[in-house]
């Protein structure tokens, strides 16, 4: 290396542009619950993890139901069902209740199941029928077929159907006491109806005679209206009324004819006979004769009940009949004693008037004068009688809608009655034929049978359900223990939980020497101009050779080197734009594998060809000497506190042409001091003026502020975290100094994956792993031929 390189900062190939690091956004303020929520992908990831938990209380919950259920006694479970329908006399009284108001107890016909299975377990109904069962078995008793629940009652759905189930131990045993039980229930079903057939006949004849007795006053009641208002049906004497009615007002108009007719025919015959306007003589002398108003009187009394009766009574009737042959009888004697009265009175006029008018005085013409007389009496009386008549019709027949009305009432009492009446005298005689009856009213529709299967304990469905409830507890346990374990188990947990990208999976390589693939590195990628490498040159031999090439095809394929060409690709990748030449490699704690990252990282970046120098800044724990077997004695503490160029503390790695490093040197008392120094900060600007990448292996961020000093003067950092190892809340916490110090965070890189934690490695190192099966089987094959082995 030259010596006027260090000596003066030159204008490195785009190192005056900062790189635009990965912001620090929003997105990067990290909820707490988020760290605790597992989508489908991490909860397989778990389950793998976490086989051993969830199989481990799986076969110990299986294990454990299993070893209880074998070791329970098995018991056997027996039923038989009866048909339950409500008694006869139930439905009979139900008829009772359609236009009577009885007892409420009465009212409902319907069944009151649950009451009815209380009823059938009470201590009083079981005690006749445990005292019969104790002969056989003495161990059974009230509590142990009831306040057990050995012995239940239930309804079948909504029917009519009850089930009766007993328990036990002995299937035999159970048989016996349902066939036992079944009888005491349908003789018991037999003594019910009874009793309610008895209490319905009871019920019945107390009802009996007081609806007799109402049935016997409503008649009275009726016949007595009938008496009073004499009539028999109110519809029939409407219109008997109707007829009456017509018939008085057509005599009335006849009357009122007759009387006019009547009447004009008495003045001219008072006119012929030569009589004043003015003096009726004729009138006068009849009213005086005695005889004449005796016979009169008593046509006026034949006339006045003959219209009274015509208001009651048809034409055709026998007392219209007698009235009317009266007043025919009666005429004829009251026209003679007219006549004699007129002749008599007639006698006394002048001769001069008897002889003007012979005519008059013929017998004819006082005949014809009487008898108009005597007509215009009669037809008046008669005409009073009429309006009389009238006047009583029309208050019948005001009178009849209330008569009509009344008469309804109580004849739709009568029947009402009468028709309770009746109804209950069928009642009764249809449950006096009932009680004497012995059918059973409940029907035992499935019989007891002796059970062969147990009902406890089930061990195919135990087991079945104590795998089930082992791989939940299985889960819920690997659920818990992740919960518990705060550190990260696969790279989607980081990139989830950090909300970084991944730059580099690195695997898990257990026997992994630090230090040894540094020399197969430089055999492979570390080639002269001839193309040959740098150990050939020396004069190596061609087993040595061979050696190292088999070195470089290993470093070639092997997927934990590999990584960190990945890792140095997605690198550069980022600087796309503006090249990556500096960077920062820390981790939030000690132990996740820094240091190795760096070295195998600058080791990656010199294999493709960049000028690569390692800083070794962590001044408290040094470790990248120890891992590239180099001296210590000056590096960086030295070249920053004690005036010590850079070209002499910086050492070339052996057989590696652009891999560089520059140490720690001795510890300070003081690092931080020394790295957020002016002179620090100059030194870096010459490595980034002479190298093309310089990587600064610090020490962790939190907690210590070296790494963030250094980490704002480069492109940016890449954090390493450890697969379970690094805490989960410490990373975070170590994230949130960076965001806070506004050092760009690059991206993270994932140590230690294994093959359980998926991603790309598992599918690289599957195809590593089967191109190695390849040829192991391919020289098993070259070897047989050679020995002649089939």
């Amino acid at each position: 290396m030259e010596a006027g390189q260090f000596s003066q900062p030159s204008s490195p190939k785009g190192n005056g542009k900062q790189l635009q690091p990965l912001p620090l956004t929003d997105e990067t303020q990290f909820l707490e619950n988020s760290q605790d929520d597992l989508n489908v992908r991490q909860l397989l990831n778990v389950v793998r993890r976490r086989a051993l938990v969830i199989a481990g209380v799986a076969i110990v919950v299986t294990t454990g139901i299993g070893l209880w259920t074998f070791s329970q006694t098995p018991k056997y479970e027996g039923k038989f069902q009866l048909l339950v329908e409500p008694v006869t006399a139930e439905n009979k009284l139900t008829k009772l209740t359609q236009l009577q108001a009885i007892e409420p107890a009465l009212n409902d016909s319907s069944l009151d199941y649950e009451t009815q299975i209380k009823v059938l377990l009470s201590s009083e109904r079981m005690a006749a029928f445990i005292a019969q069962i104790q002969n056989r078995y003495p161990d059974i008793n009230y509590e142990s077929l009831i306040l057990e629940n050995n012995l239940t009652i239930t309804q079948i759905d909504k029917t009519k159907i009850l089930e009766v189930r007993y328990r036990d131990t002995d299937p035999d045993k159970i048989k016996y006491v349902l066939f036992e039980l079944a009888k005491v229930y349908l003789r018991y079903s037999l003594q019910e109806r009874q009793t309610n057939l008895n209490q319905g006949i009871k019920f019945v004849d107390g009802q009996l005679p007081g609806l007799q007795q109402r049935v016997d006053k409503l008649q009275g009641q009726l016949q007595t209206f009938r008496q009073r208002y004499n009539i028999l049906d109110p519809e029939e004497q409407a219109k008997q009324l109707a007829v009456l009615v017509s018939n008085v007002e057509e005599q009335k108009l006849d009357n009122q004819l007759k009387h006019n007719e009547v009447r004009s025919l008495y003045a001219t015959l008072q006119k012929q006979l030569g009589l004043p306007p003015n003096q009726a003589i004729a009138a006068a002398s009849l009213s005086e004769a005695p005889r004449y108003q005796q016979l009169l009187n008593k046509l006026k009394e034949v006339e006045t009940k003959l219209a009274t009766e015509s208001a009651r009574f048809l034409a055709e009737s026998p007392t219209i009949q007698s009235l009317k042959e009266q007043q025919q009888n009666l005429l004829p004697l009251l026209q003679q004693e007219a006549a004699a009265v007129l002749g008599n009175n007639l006698s006394g006029l002048s001769e001069r008037q008897y002889l003007s008018s012979p005519s008059t005085v013929r017998l004819e013409l006082i005949q014809q004068f009487v008898d108009a007389a005597n007509q215009v009496q009669v037809l008046e009386v008669r005409g009073n009688a009429i309006a009389q008549a009238e006047k009583r019709l029309n208050q019948q027949v005001r009178l009849l809608p209330l008569i009509a009305r009344q008469y309804t009432d109580l004849q739709r009492e009568l029947n009402v009655a009468t028709e309770s009446l009746n109804r209950f005298l069928a009642v009764r005689e249809t449950l006096q034929i009932e009680a004497a009856q012995k059918a059973l009213p409940w029907q035992l529709i499935a019989k007891p049978q002796k059970p062969e299967d147990p009902i406890f304990p089930k061990p195919k469905q135990n087991l079945i359900l104590g795998a089930i409830a082992g791989v939940m507890l299985g889960l819920a346990s690997a659920l818990l223990a992740e919960r518990l374990d705060n550190v990260f188990h696969s790279p989607e947990e980081l990139k989830d939980s950090t909300r970084l990208p991944i730059l580099g999976l690195i695997p898990h390589h257990k026997e992994l020497k630090l230090f040894k693939p540094i020399a197969e590195l430089a055999n492979f990628a570390q080639p002269n101009g001839n193309g040959a490498s740098a150990k050939n040159q020396i004069g190596d031999s061609p087993s040595k050779e061979r050696a190292t090439t088999r070195k470089a095809s290993w470093y070639n394929a092997s997927p934990f080197l590999e990584s960190f060409r990945s890792l140095h690709t997605n690198i550069r990748f980022l600087g796309s734009d503006t090249p990556i030449h500096s960077l920062v490699v820390s981790s939030a704690s000690p132990g996740d594998g820094k240091s190795t990252v760096s070295v195998h990282l600058a080791q990656a970046a010199a294999a493709m060809g960049q000028r690569v120098l390692l800083v070794d800044a962590d001044l408290r724990r040094p470790q990248v000497h120890n891992v590239l077997g180099l001296e210590n004695h000056q590096g960086l503490s030295n070249v920053i506190a004690t005036g010590l160029t850079p070209r002499e503390a910086i050492q070339r790695l052996p057989s590696w042409d652009n891999l560089y490093v520059l140490t720690a040197g001795q510890i300070p008392p003081d690092p931080t001091r020394l790295l957020s120094s002016k002179r620090m900060q100059y030194l870096m600007e010459q490595l980034n003026a002479v190298f093309d990448l310089v990587i600064y292996d610090t020490p962790p961020i939190l907690g210590l502020a070296d790494g963030r000093l250094l980490a704002v003067h480069t492109n940016g950092v890449i954090m390493v975290a450890r697969l379970g190892k690094t805490d989960r809340s410490i990373l975070l916490q170590a994230i949130d100094a960076l965001k806070i110090s506004s050092a760009p965070v690059l991206g993270m890189v994932a140590n230690g994956v294994k093959r359980s934690s998926g991603g790309s490695y598992y599918y690289y190192d599957r195809y590593y792993t089967s191109n190695q099966e390849s040829e192991v089987e391919n020289a098993k094959k070259l070897l047989q031929k050679k020995l002649g082995l089939r």
